[in-house]
């Protein structure tokens, strides 16, 4: 029961970064302002990076023995993040890429703790180099938007 639950996950993380690529070029494509060269370049590093996670998920998808998503139904039925509305200002387009990733953190948390209690190490040892990888963008993301913590 737990490699089909860690599947399911899966999939739902496949099915969020390939909504997330699509929204990101569409932020690429219309991102204006002041800000232009500066998120044009941030939001293309962010789905070339995407296109990689795509692809490295759904190959160890298919290493486990489970069957990824792969069409744009499957992806809209299973992902949990919004597709782009469009008309986004650059910082609603920032500010809606920095929840994406705050509601992925909590996903590949989960992840990460059903690949370890299943005992596979390398699903999560893959989805620890997302996180961390999401965590710098957001933390990026967050300061661009002014919102980063700080101390007490």
């Amino acid at each position: 029961m737990s490699k089909k639950n860690l599947v399911q996950s899966m999939n739902k993380q496949l099915a969020n970064w390939n909504v997330l690529n699509t929204k990101l070029h569409h932020y690429h494509w219309y991102v204006k302002g002041q800000d232009f060269f500066l998120l044009h370049e941030k939001f293309e590093e962010i789905y070339t990076e995407a296109a990689g996670y795509i692809d490295e998920i759904a190959e160890r998808i298919l290493m486990i023995g489970g069957e990824p998503v792969s069409t744009l139904r499957d992806y809209l039925d299973h992902t949990s993040i919004d597709e782009a509305k469009g008309g986004e200002s650059p910082a609603e387009m920032v500010a809606a890429l920095s929840d994406d990733f705050d509601h992925f953190k909590g996903q590949l948390e989960s992840i990460i703790e059903l690949s370890e209690n299943a005992g596979d190490h390398p699903t999560a040892d893959l989805f620890i180099g997302i996180k961390a990888s999401i965590e710098k963008h957001n933390w990026m993301l967050k300061a661009y938007l002014n919102k980063v913590p700080t101390r007490a």
